[in-house]
């Protein structure tokens, strides 16, 4: 048997998680991913899409206003949004996101009750740091994880054979 990867920290986990969700978008201006967490439980997640009944940019472009693509909504947006269809509290929170949140997408946080934001990469032209400073929301930049995830089926077999 070979020697495993160790198991990845919390914080590891979540990126990881927040990196596959960000693979669902459809705006090819920017993959972004978001997972709501609160006790170590996955709340939602969220990447950036657009609406409902709508064309995803990369069907039909992106529809832009002032230098941002307004057909998609953020993958922090959705992941509130997404709790809030399920009737599930954000209060206390973490958010685990690819980026920096835009400035709109930061007021939102804030207002959901998001406590602590975990990124690996920042983003231009936001206010959100500043937001986050008046609401005493704590900002955790962390290195990105390792992409590559340690699947080795043989080694970590211990099924019984019938």
């Amino acid at each position: 048997m070979g020697k495993s990867a160790p198991r990845p920290s919390w914080d590891d986990y979540f990126l990881k998680v927040a990196m596959l969700v960000s693979e669902r978008a459809t705006c090819p201006r920017m993959h972004c991913g978001c997972v709501l967490v609160k006790n170590k439980q996955i709340l939602s997640t969220g990447y950036n899409g657009s609406i409902p009944g709508d064309k995803h940019c990369e069907d039909d472009g992106c529809l832009i206003v002032d230098n941002h693509c307004v057909r998609t909504i953020h993958a922090e947006m959705n992941a509130i949004l997404q709790c809030s269809s399920h009737g599930i509290s954000t209060q206390g929170a973490t958010a685990y996101i690819t980026n920096m949140p835009c400035t709109n997408c930061s007021k939102a946080l804030i207002t959901a009750g998001i406590k602590e934001i975990v990124i690996f990469s920042d983003y231009h032209d936001t206010l959100a740091e500043k937001f986050f400073e008046i609401a005493d929301i704590k900002i955790r930049r962390l290195p990105q994880p390792d992409k590559e995830i340690d699947y080795d089926l043989e080694s970590f077999s211990s099924a019984k054979k019938f």
